[in-house]
């Protein structure tokens, strides 16, 4: 049924383009078998990667430990998040992706990484509405945001992840002293994230007294899509915030 006068779907300025659901049998597989105990169902507003406003969930009991909480923003299909989750066996790690086939392939890799990684959980849905709905005021130890859509075009730049609502979000959210891990293979972008975060209250460039820019993020494994962005002649920029103390929590 089409949706009509007020049952008309208010589409959110959001940024990523959703892409096909359809899982291959081997991805179906490892969505069968580990989303019902690491992929966590919220409330949605009209579209389905949406996130309403909703009691947050009570975290230690969705891991069934209490721990220092990492997020990530864009997991893709974990190439990065599950080998840093990984070294970081301390730390729960709430990973936000939009894509189901890629969120199948990550829980495909947690499983058969050695030993499993188990302090993992997915939420399918868009990131910067969860981290804003789905943690308290000075919740989050640490976020990482990793190659985010560079909506190169002027007109999409309102659709670009890294913006001011984001970073008052990211300081509401985030411990005082708690850290923002940012990377992007494109120049005009890394620009973008630069001139935004350093002008947000209750940010600091963590880097600011030598050039601005973060050395690379030893952490940070070399993916098929950063080696792509090698290939074709792109620097990668890496950039750290931290929370003000005096920023938070509020």
């Amino acid at each position: 049924m089409t949706a009509t006068g007020d049952q008309r779907v208010h589409r959110e300025v959001v940024s990523f383009v959703r892409r096909s659901a359809r899982m291959n049998p081997s991805q179906a597989k490892a969505w069968q078998r580990w989303s019902p105990s690491h992929v966590v169902p919220v409330q949605t507003r009209e579209t389905s990667t949406s996130v309403a406003p909703q009691p947050v969930p009570d975290w230690d009991e969705v891991f069934g430990r209490h721990a220092p909480i990492i997020v990530e923003i864009g997991s893709g299909q974990g190439d990065s998040l599950v080998p840093m989750a990984a070294a970081r066996p301390d730390c729960n790690v709430v990973a936000f992706e939009v894509f189901e086939p890629a969120v199948a392939s990550t829980l495909s890799k947690m499983a058969r990484h050695e030993p499993p990684v188990d302090n993992v959980r997915l939420v399918v849905a868009d990131g910067a509405q969860g981290l804003a709905h789905l943690f308290h005021p000075g919740q989050v130890a640490e976020l990482w945001t990793f190659f985010a859509d560079p909506w190169h075009k002027a007109r999409h730049h309102k659709r670009r992840l890294v913006s001011d609502d984001l970073a008052a979000t990211v300081v509401s959210r985030l411990v005082p002293g708690g850290r923002w891990f940012l990377a992007t293979d494109w120049q005009d972008y890394a620009e973008w994230m630069r001139a935004t975060l350093d002008e947000a209250p209750g940010l600091v460039n963590a880097h600011a007294d030598s050039g601005g820019w973060a050395p690379r993020l030893a952490a940070r494994p070399v993916t098929k899509y950063e080696r792509r962005g090698l290939a074709a002649g792109r620097a990668i920029h890496d950039l750290e915030y931290v929370v003000a103390p005096e920023a938070g929590p509020r």
